[in-house]
């Protein structure tokens, strides 16, 4: 836990003694924000350094985007919370030389962006421009909490010809326990976050926290999925990752490694090379496979 985490920690559980409420107002805020800006790393660098960036406006935030190539044959990025779309650095040449341009951004309150906090919904949003700018993507890959953006986005009219979820979040509610559980918050202000949210999102009409899981409704349909999760990952665990699998049975296959966690995975090389074959290959077998 770091410092700012526990510092939160202290505060609610202080604020929650006094006002139930005002504490689910105050986690509600922490809910919607990375504690931390993800910082570009030493084997980053350089592919941050030549991306070619640019500028959109999504919700009033500055959201800065990448692109490495000339926006043909687009495979667009979607990274995790707390972390920026630098992480796809090992992806970045090995796409380029295949033709592919990878295509990416730092979602609101992280990386290079403005704002402090950031939705699914301007996930899909960002994807949804993205789309109108480059086209539709040959296949869209996502890690972590970007997997919830990413089939959100594609349940709103993004399309891509395949989707790799490495680490992902399948449910909504898996987030709001993992974040109750590290800040040890009163079930009376979980429940007063999960109120703030639903109003927030336009529920209870919308059901969001069945609404915007990944395993959930309507999915990216006819379109191969590659399931790439670690047994080992701490953050999302090995469940999520079956249980993504599972909500697709025919058209899902599953990658399980064992002792990356939930970064490593996405910068180990037979993780990359299991994804440039499902990305080269006519159409994916549909079998589980464990390395």
């Amino acid at each position: 836990m770091s410092a700012v985490e526990a510092s939160a920690r202290i505060t609610l559980r202080a604020t929650g003694a006094l006002s139930p409420r005002a504490a689910g107002a105050l986690a509600y805020l922490l809910f919607r924000r990375p504690f931390v800006r993800g910082r570009v790393r030493p084997g980053e660098r350089s592919a941050h350094m030549f991306a070619t960036t640019d500028t959109m406006y999504v919700g009033g935030k500055r959201v800065v985007t990448y692109r490495w190539g000339d926006g043909a044959e687009p495979v667009l990025l979607l990274h995790g919370w707390q972390s920026r779309a630098s992480r796809f650095a090992p992806f970045v040449e090995e796409l380029r030389a295949r033709g592919l341009t990878p295509i990416g951004f730092d979602a609101p309150g992280h990386g290079d962006s403005g704002g402090t906090s950031t939705t699914v919904l301007e996930y899909a949003e960002i994807a949804r421009r993205l789309q109108e700018r480059y086209g539709d993507f040959r296949a869209v890959l996502a890690h972590s909490f970007g997997v919830l953006g990413a089939f959100q986005a594609l349940r709103s009219g993004v399309r891509a010809d395949r989707v790799v979820a490495v680490a992902g979040v399948c449910d909504m509610e898996y987030l709001l326990d993992r974040f109750s559980a590290e800040l040890d918050l009163d079930p009376r202000v979980k429940a007063s976050v999960r109120e703030r949210a639903d109003a927030r999102l336009l529920a209870p009409e919308s059901a969001i926290w069945q609404r915007f899981s990944a395993s959930h409704g309507a999915g990216p349909r006819q379109v191969p999925i590659l399931v790439v999760h670690d047994e080992d990952d701490a953050m999302a665990v090995a469940d999520q990752g079956y249980r993504l699998a599972a909500a697709y049975p025919e058209q899902a296959r599953l990658f399980v490694t064992r002792g990356l966690g939930h970064n490593r995975v996405l910068r180990d090389a037979a993780v990359v090379a299991e994804v440039l074959r499902f990305l080269e290959a006519p159409r994916p077998e549909l079998v589980t496979e464990c390395v």
